[in-house]
């Protein structure tokens, strides 16, 4: 069922029914591939692998914010130094390979340069079928990287094929979204919660 379903005349009740609609999605997440995401994440991170994460859009724009979270939140009183890198963020080397190559190449050219066996890639995609995206995913998996989606409305070949996938059950672009950065910051700070002192918990900002 898409969202919305009717034009409303009150920014409000558009504001409540979006927030229930958001909580409905919450709720449709797989626990146990949730578990299985920061089983996969903290494995990279504990033995110095690489994390790599991609995306178009808005799925950009959370894939340079996990850098964020994940480096500097992660590390932050904890005993994890966690090395990630979202081929999003060279705008000249995206560009380029844009420009000179595909658009459908710009992740996984760099992917190629950098990516090894026991590295993670983390892929955003609302629909799940972004070529670059999926591109990017087969390489990964045919070259020893462990792949987690994070997919929304039919979850496209994304959600088929990564081997962790955080699936969001909505058809609303902003509510997928919205999702997906709170999944983004529910795993960093799990994770770094799990690697603190009980005290330091209790004591410092997430």
């Amino acid at each position: 069922m898409s969202f919305p379903e009717h034009t409303y005349s009150s920014v409000y009740e558009y504001s409540k029914a979006y927030c229930d609609q958001i909580a409905q999605a919450h709720e449709n997440i797989d626990a146990g591939e949730l578990e299985k995401a920061v089983s996969v994440l903290l494995s990279c991170y504990e033995a110095g692998h690489t994390l790599y994460v991609c995306g178009n859009g808005g799925s950009a724009a959370i894939s340079n914010h996990l850098v964020c979270d994940h480096v500097k939140g992660i590390r932050n009183k904890s005993n994890l130094a966690p090395r990630v890198v979202s081929l999003v963020n060279n705008m000249e080397t995206l560009t380029a390979i844009a420009n000179d190559i595909s658009y459908d190449d710009v992740f996984l050219y760099p992917l190629m340069s950098l990516g090894q066996p026991g590295d993670v890639l983390l892929t955003i995609s609302s629909s799940g079928d972004s070529e670059n995206v999926f591109k990017a995913l087969k390489w990964a998996q045919n070259n020893g990287l462990k792949v987690i989606s994070m997919t929304g409305f039919d979850g496209g070949r994304t959600a088929q094929m990564a081997d962790v996938n955080l699936h969001v059950k909505a058809n609303n672009y902003g509510i997928v979204e919205d999702v997906h950065q709170s999944l983004m910051h529910i795993l960093a700070q799990f994770i770094r919660q799990r690697r603190m002192k009980p005290n330091d918990v209790e004591i410092n900002k997430f």
